[in-house]
C-alpha cells in the first residue's frame, strides 16, 4: 500500500511525501519548504522521484527547483499554471493520469482559488491531495477564479467516494470552524465535529486529513446546494450561496 507521510513546515502547510514500497519512488505533493522535504525523506530512508504541485503559489511550488536540483526528480504541474512554476517536465490537465510505481493518480480541475489548480486522487488508496482548493470545513480564498467555476470545481470533488481521505495543505480547521458554525448553527453533525477540532487542536494534534463524508455533511462550502444554506445564504441558488459564503468567510 500507498504510504503518506505528513509534517508541518513553514507557518501552517502541511508537507506530504507519497510512497510506494514496491517501486520505492517517492513524490512530493508540492514543495512548501524544499529543506524540510529533502530532511524528512532522508528520514524516512526515501528517495524522491517525483513532485506533484497542485498550484502555482510559492507556499505550494518554492521548492521545486532545490529539491530537483538534490534528486533529479521529475515535475509535474497543471497545465494553467505552468508558467509560474519553476522545473517543470510534464503539465497535467483535468482528465489526465499520473504514475507512481504502479498506482494512478487522476488529475481533477478544481480551478478557482488559482485559475490552473489541480487535485490529484488516488482512487486504490482512497486518497486525494486538493492543495488549497478544499480545506477541513472551508475552502481556499477565490484569488483568480470565479463562483461558478470554484462552485464546479468543488462539485468535482463531492463526487469522490465519501470514504476518500483529503489532504489539505494547510492547518485552517478551527478558523474554518468557527466561521462553518456562523454559517450553519442549526447542524448537529457540524457541532460535534467542532467540538473534536478544538480538542484535537488544544492538543496541538492535526485536523489534516479529513474524510470527504464528513465534510460533506458539514462543511458549509460543499453544501452552497443544501436547501437551508441556500434560505439562509443564497436565495435558492447553489452558485450564489457560494459566492456569498466565501464572501462572508474573506470578512470574518
Amino acid at each position: 500500500m500507498l504510504e503518506v507521510h505528513q509534517f508541518p513546515c513553514l507557518s501552517d502547510n502541511y508537507g506530504f511525501l507519497l510512497h510506494d514500497p514496491e517501486s520505492g519512488e517517492t513524490a512530493c505533493i508540492d514543495t512548501p519548504d524544499a529543506s524540510e522535504y529533502l530532511r524528512q525523506a532522508q528520514l524516512k530512508g526515501w528517495k524522491i522521484t517525483q513532485i506533484w504541485n497542485t498550484h502555482w503559489h510559492p507556499d505550494h511550488a518554492g521548492g521545486n527547483e532545490a529539491i530537483k536540483a538534490a534528486t533529479g526528480c521529475i515535475v509535474t504541474a497543471p497545465v494553467n499554471d505552468s508558467s509560474r512554476i519553476a522545473g517543470v517536465d510534464h503539465t497535467v490537465d483535468h482528465g489526465d493520469t499520473v504514475k507512481l510505481g504502479e498506482y494512478t493518480g487522476h488529475v481533477i480541475d478544481v480551478g478557482g482559488h488559482t485559475l490552473g489548480h489541480v487535485a490529484f486522487h488516488v482512487p486504490d488508496a482512497a486518497i486525494a491531495f486538493v492543495g488549497d482548493a478544499l480545506f477541513a470545513l472551508g475552502c481556499g480564498r477565490m484569488f483568480e477564479g470565479t463562483a461558478p467555476q470554484f462552485w464546479q470545481s468543488l462539485s468535482r470533488l463531492k463526487e469522490l467516494p465519501h470514504e476518500t481521505l483529503i489532504y489539505c495543505a494547510h492547518e485552517y480547521t478551527a478558523g474554518n470552524a468557527r466561521f462553518a458554525i456562523h454559517a450553519d448553527p442549526e447542524n448537529a453533525q457540524l457541532a460535534a465535529y467542532v467540538t473534536e477540532v478544538e480538542k484535537r487542536r488544544a492538543q496541538d494534534r492535526p485536523t489534516v486529513p479529513t474524510k470527504l463524508g464528513r465534510e460533506l455533511e458539514t462543511n458549509p462550502f460543499l453544501r452552497a446546494d443544501d436547501t437551508d444554506l441556500q434560505s439562509r445564504w443564497g436565495a435558492g441558488d447553489a452558485v450564489a450561496t457560494f459566492a456569498a459564503l466565501r464572501a462572508a468567510k474573506d470578512a470574518f
